[in-house]
């Protein structure tokens, strides 16, 4: 999949769940759970013991899902998520080395901020789009509309304090998609056998999404 078309599936879809788990088992079952809820991207953190083989059989046996890989901190990194499938990278902070390999390999890469600096600088070096982390710290969707009103060219997906309640917030605030972390990748939801709640919270963030753009004609879909 070329890079354009990774980003549009994933402002289409409206949704980054942000995969972190205790074991590879773990991280595969919530990821399968939020697939069942109709989600079609998924960022998979280096934190997740086994990660790369989460990723691998990720893209090996669910090609519908957009496997990215996250909280990756330097460019070595990155190349080695990239040669086992992964087809977008996300980072917490800004590594400049870390954008110049994506952007040598035409991968997409979605690198943290979280001051107009710090974003301005991670959009000069070749951002595609920027991940604000954390946004519930300095204000949530209050925040992202701040920072879009003097940098409407540049792309940012909130990430930390992304809720179904406040999904519509961040939507209306101008996030390119929404990152969201353990209110939809429930790890006690596997644990307690019922992966499908997991999958009924990934419907009702496509329906907020949905609904969301169904009241905002400027808003395209396609």
């Amino acid at each position: 999949m070329q890079k354009s078309d990774v980003l549009k599936r994933m402002q289409q879809t409206g949704l980054v769940p942000v995969l972190r788990g205790s074991s590879t088992r773990e991280a595969l079952a919530i990821a399968r759970a939020i697939a069942a809820g109709g989600v079609n991207v998924l960022e998979v953190t280096m934190t997740v013991p086994g990660a790369l083989e989460v990723i691998r059989t990720l893209v090996r046996e669910e090609p519908q899902i957009l496997v990215g890989a996250g909280t990756v901190l330097d460019p070595e990194t990155a190349r080695i998520c990239m040669l086992e499938g992964a087809q977008f990278i996300v980072s917490p902070a800004t590594n400049p080395a870390t954008i110049e390999i994506c952007r040598r390999y035409s991968v997409a890469i979605l690198p943290g901020a979280l001051t107009p600096t710090e974003v301005v600088t991670a959009w000069q070096a070749g951002a595609d789009v920027i991940k604000i982390f954390p946004a519930n710290a300095m204000g949530g969707a209050k925040y992202l509309k701040s920072l879009k009103a003097p940098l409407p060219q540049v792309e940012l997906v909130p990430t930390g304090g992304v809720s179904v309640s406040t999904a519509h917030e961040f939507l209306e605030a101008g996030a390119f998609a929404l990152g969201v972390g353990a209110d939809l990748a429930d790890a006690k939801a596997i644990a307690a056998g019922t992966p499908h709640t997991i999958s009924e919270t990934a419907r009702k963030y496509l329906k907020v999404i949905a609904d969301f753009r169904a009241t905002s004609p400027h808003i395209q879909s396609d």
